[in-house]
């Protein structure tokens, strides 16, 4: 294993899905693994090659959400509201997309608004002037 490959359980880690998910869509997409002392890996160019197609599909792909609303942030997750925690002014809102755990705080008159409640389906935009990059050791 090189630097610039990515073990297949750290590959599903980052695409948000099963090892055996990376080698099907992996095989599909004609790359080839190579295992070193038994460990299974792929080319990391390969990788982010998968992530972006996976992105790309989510973009496009309409669900059960519908379209959503032309809009200025890039970065739109779709997901599932796991909790709200409503106060006088503020509400809480945590959000499952994928993987990820989002926190948001908006105005209770805004999740009230929406009829935010636990099961809900909703979109939740990031949209930042600064986003830090932190490596993982490599």
């Amino acid at each position: 294993m090189t630097t610039r490959d990515i073990k297949v359980s750290e590959a599903a880690a980052l695409l948000g899905v099963s090892a055996d998910t990376v080698r099907r869509r992996a095989a599909a997409a004609g790359i080839e693994p190579s295992t070193t002392a038994g460990v299974t890996v792929y080319p990391a160019a390969a990788v982010a090659q998968l992530a972006a197609q996976e992105a790309a599909a989510a973009a496009t792909q309409r669900d059960d959400l519908g379209d959503l609303t032309p809009s200025s942030a890039r970065n739109r997750l779709r997901g599932i509201v796991t909790r709200v925690v409503r106060d006088g002014v503020m509400a809480q809102v945590e959000v499952q997309a994928g993987p990820y755990r989002l926190v948001s705080l908006i105005s209770r008159e805004a999740a009230d608004e929406l009829g935010l409640e636990e099961g809900s389906l909703v979109a939740a935009t990031v949209k930042a002037t600064n986003v830090g990059i932190e490596g993982l050791g490599r």
